[in-house]
C-alpha cells in the first residue's frame, strides 16, 4: 500500500526490557519474521545486533532499509535513514533503540523522533527500550544502580504506545547470558559483571520495569487505552473511559539547581499515578539577577518541563509561602511538592518554623510532600553501622 493513500497513523509497538540482554532485540524479529510470513511487508529499518549471533541469525530473510552515512568531526557514522524508510512506505518497519541520539545534522536529534514521523506516515513500527532510559526514572536507576544514563525518551512515548511487550528475564539467567558471551564482546564481561550487571542492580531493574509496566496497564484500564481512536487525518485522539471523580493538580517547588531535577522526575512520576497536572514554580527573589550556572540550570529544567509534558512557572517575590498560596489558588493544587529543606540548627528552629511548617499552615486543605533524597538513605545505613561496629 503506498504511504500516499494511507488515512492512517501507524501503530506503535514496544518491547521493554529491564537491561541490554535480555532479548527485545531478538523478540522484534521474531515478531516480525512472523508478520512478514503472514502476508504483510515488513522492513528492518535499523537494527543493531551488537555482535550477536543468534540476533544476526533472527534477521534473515527481512529486507534492510540501508542506512545513511553521516559524517561529523572527521568520522563517518552510520545512522537510520528516515527518507528512506518513507521513500519505501512499508506496512511495518522494525527499528532498534528507541532512545538513541542521532549524529549532528540529521532532520532529528533523536531516533523517538524519527519514530513518530514514520508513524505519521501511516507504517506501523515494532521498536525496543530498555526501563532505564525513560526519563523519569533517571534519577531512580542511578541511585539503584550508580550509573547515569544519558540517552533517555520522553514517557509520553511509552504511554502512547499502543502495545507494549515486557520481556522478562531473571538477573540470574541474564547473568549467565553475559558470562556465555551472549550479551558483550569476551573483554567486557568482567568490567560489566563489576558494574552495571551486579544482581543487586539488575534484580533493581528487574522490579522497576514490572512496575512500570504494571502501572501502564493501570493507566489504561482506568483512562481506556490510548488511542482509543484516531481522526481521519491521522490526529491521535485520548478518550477516556471512565473519568476521573477528583481533578488532582500537582504543584513541585523548584529553584535553579541540579537537585531541583530530581524533584521533578519524582512529581511527575506522583503525577501519573493521580492522573493529575503537574505545574513547577521557582519563586525568583525580586530585583536579583540569575547568575551564569543559575541560567544553565534554569534552561535545564525548562527542557525537563518540556519533556515530562510539564508547566514551569516562574514568578517573582520575597515571601516564598505568599506566592505559593497565590499560585496554589490561582491553579487549584491539590498537592505540594518541595525537596528536603536544609538541616537546621536548635536556633533557628525556634526563632522561625520550617518550609514545610510554613507551607501547613499557609495551604489549608493542601497536602505537602517532601520529597526525599534516597541516595542519603544508604549513606544513612552505612554511618548506622559503623557507629554500632557491624561496618
Amino acid at each position: 500500500m503506498e504511504a500516499a493513500t494511507r488515512s492512517r497513523t501507524g501503530r506503535l509497538k514496544v518491547f521493554l526490557g529491564m537491561a541490554a540482554g535480555v532479548g527485545k532485540t531478538y523478540r522484534m524479529l521474531q515478531e516480525g519474521q512472523a508478520e512478514a510470513e503472514s502476508g504483510r511487508d515488513v522492513v528492518i529499518g535499523y537494527l543493531e545486533p551488537h555482535g550477536r549471533a543468534e540476533t544476526t541469525a533472527q534477521a534473515r530473510g527481512l529486507e534492510v532499509v540501508p542506512r545513511q552515512r553521516v559524517e561529523h568531526r572527521g568520522a563517518f557514522l552510520e545512522e537510520m535513514d528516515l527518507r528512506g524508510i518513507l521513500s519505501r512506505a512499508p506496512e511495518l518497519c522494525l527499528i532498534d533503540e528507541l532512545a538513541h541520539t542521532n549524529a549532528p545534522g540529521l532532520l532529528h536529534a533523536k531516533r523517538y523522533e524519527d519514530v513518530a514521523a514514520v508513524l505519521a506516515a501511516g507504517i506501523d513500527v515494532f521498536s525496543t527500550v530498555n526501563v532505564q532510559h525513560l526519563e523519569s526514572l533517571n534519577d531512580t536507576v542511578a541511585e539503584l544502580t550508580t550509573t547515569r544514563v544519558r540517552e533517555t525518551v520522553p514517557d509520553e512515548v511509552l504511554g502512547e504506545a499502543d502495545e507494549l511487550v515486557l520481556i522478562d528475564l531473571t538477573p540470574e539467567a541474564l547473568i549467565e547470558r553475559l558470562r556465555a558471551g551472549k550479551v558483550y564482546p569476551r573483554e567486557r564481561i568482567e568490567s560489566a559483571l563489576n558494574n552495571f550487571f551486579r544482581i543487586e542492580h539488575l534484580s533493581a531493574l528487574r522490579e522497576v520495569a514490572l512496575r512500570q509496566v504494571a502501572e501502564e496497564v493501570e493507566a489504561r484500564r482506568v483512562v481506556g487505552p490510548l488511542p482509543a481512536r484516531r481522526s481521519g487525518d491521522g490526529e491521535r485522539i485520548a478518550l477516556s473511559a471512565a473519568p476521573a471523580a477528583i481533578g488532582e493538580r500537582l504543584l513541585a517547588l523548584v529553584t535553579p539547581a541540579p537537585v531541583s531535577q530530581r524533584v521533578v522526575r519524582r512529581a511527575w512520576r506522583s503525577a501519573q499515578r493521580l492522573g493529575a497536572d503537574l505545574d513547577l514554580l521557582w519563586v525568583q527573589p525580586a530585583g536579583r539577577e540569575l547568575k551564569p550556572e543559575q541560567a544553565e540550570q534554569l534552561d535545564a529544567l525548562r527542557r525537563l518541563a518540556v519533556v515530562l509534558g510539564a508547566h514551569l512557572l516562574v514568578e517573582p517575590g520575597d515571601d516564598l509561602v505568599a506566592v505559593v498560596r497565590r499560585v496554589a489558588h490561582d491553579r487549584r493544587t491539590t498537592y505540594v511538592l518541595i525537596g528536603e529543606p536544609r538541616p537546621r540548627n536548635a536556633l533557628r528552629r525556634l526563632l522561625r518554623p520550617s518550609l514545610p511548617s510554613r507551607l501547613l499552615d499557609a495551604l489549608p486543605g493542601i497536602d505537602v510532600r517532601i520529597v526525599a533524597d534516597r541516595t542519603r538513605r544508604a549513606a544513612a545505613v552505612d554511618e548506622q553501622q559503623e557507629w554500632s561496629g557491624e561496618a
